[in-house]
């Protein structure tokens, strides 16, 4: 019990078993947010619970699943203990194996597997698990790789479907079961001491779904936590649940056994009607206080205190029996009550819980024992080993930092801290924060991004065959310009739609990051590659393909408009205008939320650019206000410079109305065009420039924008 409580308050003293090998234990989980509510007409924000003083464990090597009806706050507790919850709300502390732990050490030694599987549709199940490897198993030999996948593979019975496409709507692949059985084979390649699972059943078929509770089942048993959420378990899968918490409306209603749900129920005053699943009529009790005017708070209370709630006024189903007495381990072993659906002999090791009362006979005590070595412990016995106490008050929190902070504050276990000094177990830090360096996580994505471009080269090639296309047309139109001012006119009109297209070829490039978002997001939250390194690689895949598609395009076009100055100018001009559109583009798809936002915004801006570029106003001409839209627009660059290209000589392009010959430099000063040779290649450095610019602000939203956590 809590120091200097309330004497009425009675807290909820856990007791782990004796034989109790470790796992995760949390205490005093508080996640409070703020919501606006309209109250006779006004707006007023109010401070919300989504989770309140949850205390409990998670054994090593056993399923801990996580359940209650739907607004309970399942997702939210896991993602609580997982380190997903951001700065500001959590308060509480969390243990792994007795130590306190931060969210850097969480995503080092975790997986979390979300509710929906985002895979690559086009690599197979070999490839996707290899990848994998590639990122979280180092700097291992490749045969070690190849043989932890085929092993993974077999674990998880994906044999038959090894060399299948993960497949999507539109490409034949995988099954459903299946593709979940990926999705965790990719996330425990690298042997995590903790899984987390968000309601991995949901959308399979119970024969799917018993399977995939089957592997993590096998996945715990070789020594892992592993704490899941689900909804609504068949019989078979309950048979496979080691220890359950049942929350509801984000407070703690049960904890404990599978097989203790039934003498919960008694020691509650509910009985279990016959052949009815003792699981599913406790969710019942909940959902029948939870519609009451009561609410779920007795239920609280007596999972906290062990104080009957009172009755429904409705029950029917009230129980007349008393309250279960205490009995000692071996007359339980004895005495074993059948629960339905459970077999006792080979469950998880704790038994039913032994029941007393005060000697004023108000509260009532829960008390977790152990079936064996059992012995009676005191309030005072905190010192002894395993011995886990719910605190009275929430324990002090502070603000969470997202998962890339890393400041020290020992009373928030998001915050990472330095493990005091109590013995080696305590600084088991599990090697480096990433398993490859930078240079081999950029080169493992590279050659993903290659075999992805491979298996679908639809986006590339559609961009090939209209640059080529429109090449071809340019030529017909503005064949062979005359040198007179109809054909200056040309000329300019011709390097102006050329820019035009060029940048408009990328806005197809807006679907690329916003579909392999949440892919990046699962890979990354937990250390599986860095955020730099994924800009980086992106960039370097895309080098060799802008520049096949310019190549086409310039040489069509020069010969066809017998074009001055220098052709490989002209092809570097239009492959860095290719880089700076490409980065751009990449970088607003990393700021919108959805494709329609994404070409709304690129549209805006390129109308934006087009207007500021010195095409319809020379760059002295446009007012002082709007020389900055001159400066950023990534479509002045090329068109200059292809001015500089072509005009930079003494060639006579024609005579004026007045009979001046217009030569090359005559043109770029009425068009307030730079005429000193080195300025074309400063339009290139320039263009490179806001490649790398918009590549590194895409870094920027990746690092510190991208992150699956709540606020």
């Amino acid at each position: 019990m809590g120091h200097g409580t309330n004497p009425r308050d009675t807290v909820l003293d856990i007791i782990k078993p004796s034989n109790f090998a470790g796992g995760m234990e949390f205490n005093g989980l508080t996640y409070t947010v703020t919501k606006k509510q309209e109250v006779e007409g006004k707006w007023t924000s109010q401070e919300v619970d989504l989770l309140h003083r949850i205390t409990g464990y998670a054994p090593k090597g056993s399923i801990t699943a996580v359940m209650g009806p739907s607004g309970a706050g399942k997702s939210t507790f896991l993602d609580g203990l997982a380190g997903r919850i951001a700065s500001g709300s959590l308060k509480g502390k969390v243990s792994l194996d007795g130590t306190e732990v931060s969210t850097s050490l969480i995503k080092r030694t975790s997986a979390y597997i979300m509710q929906e599987d985002r895979l690559f549709p086009m690599l197979t199940v070999y490839e996707t698990l290899m990848f994998a490897a590639d990122f979280r198993l180092g700097s291992i030999s490749r045969s070690e790789k190849k043989n932890t996948v085929e092993k993974m593979i077999e674990q998880l019975g994906l044999t038959s479907a090894r060399n299948t496409y993960i497949g999507d709507e539109g490409t034949r692949g995988i099954s459903g079961g299946e593709r979940r059985r990926v999705s965790i084979g990719v996330d425990i390649i690298h042997g995590p001491s903790l899984l987390f699972l968000d309601e991995p059943t949901s959308g399979l078929d119970s024969t799917s779904a018993h399977s995939v509770i089957e592997k993590v089942h096998h996945i715990a048993r070789l020594g892992s936590t592993v704490i899941l959420t689900i909804h609504q378990p068949s019989f078979r899968i309950q048979m496979l649940l080691d220890h359950l918490i049942i929350l509801a409306r984000g407070k703690l209603m049960y904890q404990g056994s599978p097989r203790d749900v039934t003498n919960y129920l008694g020691r509650m005053g509910r009985k279990l009607p016959k052949g009815e699943n003792a699981i599913e009529h406790l969710l019942d009790v909940i959902q029948e206080y939870d519609q009451s005017e009561l609410g779920v708070d007795p239920l609280a209370k007596f999972c906290l205190t062990g104080l009957r709630p009172p009755k429904l006024s409705d029950d029917l189903s009230s129980s007349t029996i008393p309250p279960t007495p205490p009995v000692s381990g071996r007359d339980r072993k004895r005495n074993r009550v059948p629960v339905r659906g459970f077999d006792h002999s080979v469950r998880s090791p704790w038994s039913s819980r032994s029941w007393s009362a005060n000697q004023s006979g108000v509260m009532e005590t829960l008390r977790f024992t152990p079936s064996r070595n059992r012995r009676d412990r005191t309030s005072t016995d905190l010192s002894s080993p395993g011995y886990y106490t719910y605190p009275s008050e929430i324990l002090p929190g502070t603000p969470t930092p997202h998962s890339s902070d890393y400041t020290v504050n020992e009373d928030d276990y998001l915050t990472p801290a330095a493990i005091p000094d109590r013995g080696n177990v305590n600084r088991r830090y599990p090697g480096p924060k990433f398993a490859n360096s930078s240079a081999g996580e950029i080169w493992v994505l590279v050659r993903r991004n290659f075999t992805n471009i491979r298996r679908t080269p639809e986006l590339f090639l559609s961009r090939l065959v209209v640059l080529s296309l429109m090449g071809g047309i340019m030529a017909t139109m503005f064949l062979r310009p005359k040198d007179d001012l109809q054909g200056i006119t040309n000329l300019l009109s011709f390097f102006i739609f050329t820019v035009c297209v060029f940048f408009f070829s990328s806005n197809d490039a807006v679907p690329a990051f916003i579909q392999e978002r949440y892919i990046f997001i699962r890979e990354t939250s937990h250390n599986a590659y860095r955020a730099s390194s994924y800009a980086i690689a992106g960039m370097l895949t895309y080098l060799p393909f802008l520049a096949i598609q310019a190549l086409p395009y310039a040489a069509v076009v020069w010969k066809a408009l017998e074009l001055r100055g220098s052709f490989l100018y002209f092809f570097v001009v239009l492959y860095a205008s290719l880089l700076s559109t490409n980065s751009f583009v990449v970088f607003v798809s990393s700021v919108v939320p959805n494709y329609i936002m994404g070409f709304a915004a690129v549209i805006a801006f390129t109308a934006l650019f087009f207007l500021f570029c010195g095409f319809f106003l020379n760059q002295h001409g446009i007012p002082r206000a709007w020389k900055w839209m001159n400066v950023i627009s990534t479509m002045k660059y090329p068109y200059q410079g292809i001015l500089m290209n072509q005009f930079q000589n003494n060639h006579t392009f024609g005579e004026d109305p007045f009979g001046n010959a217009l030569t090359g430099e005559v043109i770029l000063k009425q068009l307030s065009v730079d005429l000193k040779e080195f300025k074309k290649w400063e339009m290139v450095f320039w263009m490179l420039g806001w490649a790398v610019l918009y590549r590194f602000l895409f870094y920027i939203v990746l690092r510190f924008a991208s992150k699956n956590q709540r606020t």
